[in-house]
């Protein structure tokens, strides 16, 4: 039965779940799973980040846009629409399974905005000279 997201232990679930989907997926796996060395040190971070985004946590630390323009560097600037189309599917898919309410909706619109702003901050950094 879907449940509202209502704590960490939810948003660590939903990463937990979701990062199983895309280290599996045929077409974007190799780019997280060549760059990623720790799991579980970066689905912890990335639980504190969610957590910041949606309750207001303090935990997390980091810069997201420069941690996936180094990734997009890392592959030649091959990184597009598609692979970011993918993430955002499996984002929603994983979602829909797991939670409801009005939390899990706004998971949904701040990792497209998200999205948008890194493949923009990616596609950016690869005009720069």
């Amino acid at each position: 039965m879907k449940k509202p997201i209502e704590n960490r232990e939810d948003l660590s679930l939903l990463v937990h779940t979701f990062y199983d989907k895309i280290r599996a997926d045929e077409e974007i796996a190799f780019y997280f799973n060549d760059m990623i060395q720790n799991w579980d040190e970066h689905l912890e971070k990335l639980t504190d980040f969610w957590e910041m985004n949606l309750f207001g946590g303090k935990m997390y630390k980091g810069d997201p846009l420069k941690a996936h323009v180094k990734v997009d560097e890392h592959f030649g600037g091959k990184i597009g629409p598609n692979e970011f189309g993918i993430w955002l599917n499996y984002w929603s898919q994983t979602l829909d399974e797991l939670f409801e309410g009005e939390n899990a909706d706004i998971l949904k619109r701040r990792a497209r905005k998200m999205g948008t702003f890194i493949y923009m901050g990616m596609f950016n950094s690869r005009t720069k000279e």
